[in-house]
């Protein structure tokens, strides 16, 4: 192992690393926190981000428009939010079978559907990526402007969003009703609540940051489609949520987490650590597994997680 490579601007580098590593985490996490809010589990997130992924990268290959990609992959990933809606909430079919379902759908259908748009090539279609910005003053910090201010506009984005999700999640009528058919849909009906449509927009707008996260690959980080490139990041994500007690701000927070846990990976084989590569690839996977293990046991799940609603039951 070369220590001589660990240097400051080494070590800035692997944490700026983690924070682009944890942007689509954290992208499928927080609409994740909606869905999970209202009361559902998707498990759906992997196919959504992949269609989000194929999407985005077609739309922008084919209008030379980043921003067109980025509003394609949304609505995509809206309409498999939907779909989970009409299997879950309107066909009340198994949650976790839903979701697995969407999964396989959107990891088959993005593949064939890329054959289609491109066929097979020697070289893969590329496009031109989200460029890095240094925002200013922030960006000429030192090491802090490096790890967080000198991002492309999407990472910029997600940050963004986590103070949105929580203003509209604790301080908005919406928000207050988002949860209260999480916790107590019988009681959010008799007040006069829509559990189905309050479900339905929860799952959309799960969708909709799903597909965006799915999107920042090809966007705003490798500029190629190439099948199953999401690599779990959306069953990452759904940890996020439960890692995150279903807040989005410590959602941010765990991202990081995942992300720093994939960067160090690649940080390791760039120093050739005396570690097997493959074992190397499973370190976000396993902290995925020790988080998981260590705060499912405390986490306090919505009231009415994952169990179908109809009127008239109790």
């Amino acid at each position: 192992m070369n220590w001589d490579l660990i240097t400051v601007s080494f070590v800035v580098g692997v944490l700026a690393s983690a924070v682009r590593w944890a942007a689509p985490i954290l992208y499928a996490a927080l609409g994740e926190v909606f869905t999970e809010r209202a009361g559902i589990l998707n498990l759906g997130l992997e196919g959504i981000m992949l269609m989000g992924a194929l999407s985005g990268f077609v739309g922008a290959y084919n209008t030379g428009s980043l921003w067109i990609g980025l509003l394609i992959a949304a609505l995509v990933g809206m309409a498999m939010g939907l779909l989970m809606a009409f299997v879950s909430v309107t066909a009340k079919a198994n949650q976790v079978v839903a979701g697995l379902g969407i999964t396989i759908l959107g990891g088959g259908l993005s593949t064939l559907l890329f054959r289609l748009f491109f066929g097979l090539r020697t070289r893969p279609p590329t496009i031109k990526t989200f460029q890095v910005h240094s925002l200013p003053l922030l960006g000429d910090l030192p090491i802090v402007g490096e790890v967080l201010f000198r991002h492309n506009v999407m990472v910029y984005l997600v940050f963004v969003l986590v103070g949105v999700a929580w203003v509209v999640l604790y301080r908005t009528r919406f928000g207050l009703a988002l949860r209260a058919v999480g916790e107590r849909p019988e009681a959010a009906d008799t007040r006069g609540l829509n559990v189905t449509a309050l479900r339905y927009i929860g799952l959309m707008i799960g969708g909709a940051l799903a597909g965006l996260g799915g999107a920042y690959l090809p966007l705003a980080d490798l500029g190629i489609f190439w099948t199953q490139m999401t690599a779990g990041r959306g069953f990452i994500a759904v940890a996020v949520v439960v890692f995150s007690r279903w807040d989005p701000v410590r959602a941010l927070w765990g991202a990081l987490v995942f992300g720093g846990a994939a960067a160090l990976q690649t940080a390791l084989q760039t120093l050739r650590a005396p570690i097997d590569s493959e074992l190397l690839l499973m370190l976000p996977y396993i902290a995925t597994i020790i988080v998981l293990v260590g705060i499912s046991r405390r986490a306090e799940f919505p009231g009415a997680f994952a169990v179908p609603y109809s009127r008239g039951e109790k």
